[in-house]
């Protein structure tokens, strides 16, 4: 377990709410911006004698890329002003094709990020209108080769599965399509219907394709992605040997992360907490780090088992029995062997070379195994 800290920025805007969107975003003005800018830089600021070390910093939302390059320089310049930022850190920003251009893309690697993440989700203009995305595929071809061209030479794209009107056909194209690209990483997920979103105002119009088709474009992404070098290293992403992103490894490994913006999440000491989701409260308390701290909860050790556990699971390596020993200071059969054992023998859980993961079926039936590693 690394003492270096992961940094999350949440920028809450966007150009147009998606229809199956819940995060905490929406079109805001040009004025709505600065002033959550403002706030922002001033929660950052109150870390200011915490002296924290930060070896991964993300910029996520919304759409980060939406903000000018001076609101966002503002932003990073704040951040290396109050954090020790190590020197190999992986700074990422999620962008969005209709967001960037060749001025902003070349300010963004000059600031020091030198990994993007762009929301694709799929490369069929129609699967794009169903999605409500503004961009369409060709515009999202322009912004990739420029961030190549200014020398991005990490890059993540996000693709979305088991989408209305979507048929195994269109999802191996879409796949193929963007194989072609050769990404360094792939986050590929598949579709949730969450209350308060379009979608699931209109869910019974929805064409989805059955859980069986589904659950056959979950292994074919698999199959595909393996063929061609990547390596599946979490549920539901995809990387080059040594482009995992190192940001998302730390939530996965109850690491340490500070969250700082709207309504975001921090694990810091022992702690779990977050901010305001209400934007009148997070900017009338942005300057005072104890008055944002919502629901703060120190987890007991039980609780950062838990964590670990059924976090770890989601990895496809799983967890260690060495790095479970080393947190805890027990054996990890003292606390689940019986719930291992349970799971190997129904064939959801594999054991060998000192780790525990879950087999192909048991990834089927993940939530299904992560509760029972509750105690």
């Amino acid at each position: 377990m690394t003492n270096k800290k992961g940094l999350y920025l949440h920028i809450p805007f966007c150009v147009k709410k998606c229809h199956y969107c819940d995060f905490l975003s929406a079109p805001a003005t040009e004025l709505e911006r600065k002033s959550y800018i403002f706030a922002l830089k001033e929660e950052i600021l109150a870390y200011q004698k915490h002296e924290y070390c930060a070896d991964t910093i993300f910029f996520g939302g919304g759409t980060p890329s939406i903000l000018s390059v001076e609101e966002i320089k503002m932003l990073i310049e704040a951040l290396y002003r109050v954090f020790t930022i190590s020197k190999q850190a992986e700074i990422t920003i999620e962008c969005n094709p209709e967001t960037v251009d060749k001025g902003k893309l070349s300010a963004l690697r000059k600031m020091g990020f030198n990994r993007v993440s762009f929301g694709l989700q799929s490369t069929l203009d129609q699967e794009l209108l169903t999605l409500g995305r503004v961009h369409n595929y060709d515009k999202f071809l322009n912004a990739y080769q420029i961030a190549e061209e200014e020398g991005f030479s990490n890059i993540n794209i996000d693709l979305m599965s088991a989408i209305p009107g979507q048929t195994m056909e269109s999802w191996e194209e879409t796949l193929r399509k963007v194989l072609a690209l050769n990404p360094s990483h792939i986050s590929a997920y598949s579709l949730i219907i969450e209350e308060g979103t379009v979608f699931y105002n209109k869910q019974e119009e929805l064409d989805l394709p059955g859980e069986e088709t589904e659950r056959l474009m979950y292994y074919k992404t698999g199959e595909l992605l393996s063929k061609a070098g990547y390596q599946q290293y979490e549920i539901s992403n995809y990387a080059k040997p040594g482009k995992e992103s190192r940001h998302n490894l730390k939530y996965w490994s109850l690491e340490e992360y500070i969250g700082m913006g709207l309504g975001a999440f921090s694990y810091l000491e022992g702690a779990r907490f977050h901010n305001p989701a209400s934007m009148e409260a997070y900017k009338r308390d942005c300057g005072c780090l104890a008055k944002l701290r919502q629901e703060e909860e120190y987890l007991a050790e039980s609780q950062q088992m838990e964590e670990f556990c059924f976090l770890g699971l989601r990895k496809r390596k799983g967890i260690g029995e060495k790095e479970f020993s080393n947190r805890f200071g027990q054996e990890i059969d003292t606390i689940y062997g019986k719930v291992i054992e349970k799971f190997q023998k129904m064939g959801l859980l594999i054991r060998e070379d000192g780790r525990i993961f879950l087999s192909r079926q048991g990834i089927d039936v993940s939530n299904q195994v992560f509760a029972e590693f509750l105690l």
